[in-house]
């Protein structure tokens, strides 16, 4: 199986991506491909003007090709998710996350941001055709410390987490299990 994860912060280090790392080392130790990324893989520029045809989108485009799953990592800002993570999300195919199961998680200042996920992020991974697109994990910043060095989770959110990588393990097992011949 593999799995592209996307840090949709414009910082680093930041709480969405440690959350994010933490994830993928739990599916590296179960040995699944994960193959990592965030936003300073790309040019801001291409970004920025909406390059299409840009050299780290085209790669980035293969190996979305090649996953079977996503997990995108966000934070939330003044109730939606990371603008340049928007930017980045317009300029996929149509279909771009068309046959993938995606896990969103997302970091916040209050609970009330928690939201976020259900109505700015999910909208536009349904628009780009997820197949399947699971409950997603949502941290406040208190539940989450030393982002910058060996990021701690409290109990409660490593617990939410770890359910939601192995429903996500699942989806991508069951996924596997119904996939059409050479598709």
């Amino acid at each position: 199986m593999n799995v592209l994860t996307l840090a949709g912060s414009p910082r680093f280090p930041s709480r969405s991506t440690a959350l994010l790392t933490i994830a993928q080392h739990w599916l590296e130790q179960r040995e699944i491909n994960v193959m990592p990324w965030n936003l300073f893989n790309f040019n801001p520029e291409d970004l920025l003007y909406g390059r299409y045809d840009s050299p780290g989108l085209a790669v980035f485009n293969d190996q979305l090709a090649q996953a079977d799953g996503v997990i995108i990592s966000t934070p939330i800002y003044k109730a939606s998710f990371a603008g340049a993570l928007k930017t980045l999300l317009d300029l996929l195919p149509e279909r771009a996350l068309e046959h993938k199961v995606v896990l969103p998680v997302a970091t916040g200042g209050s609970v009330g941001h928690m939201l976020a996920l259900d109505y700015a992020l999910k909208p536009v991974l349904n628009a780009l055709k997820a197949q399947e697109i699971l409950y997603g994990v949502f941290a406040d910043d208190t539940q989450i410390s030393q982002y910058d060095r060996e990021p701690r989770l409290t109990p409660e959110l490593e617990a939410r987490l770890t359910e939601a990588l192995e429903t996500f393990v699942h989806a991508l097992e069951r996924q596997a299990q119904f996939a059409p011949i050479g598709g």
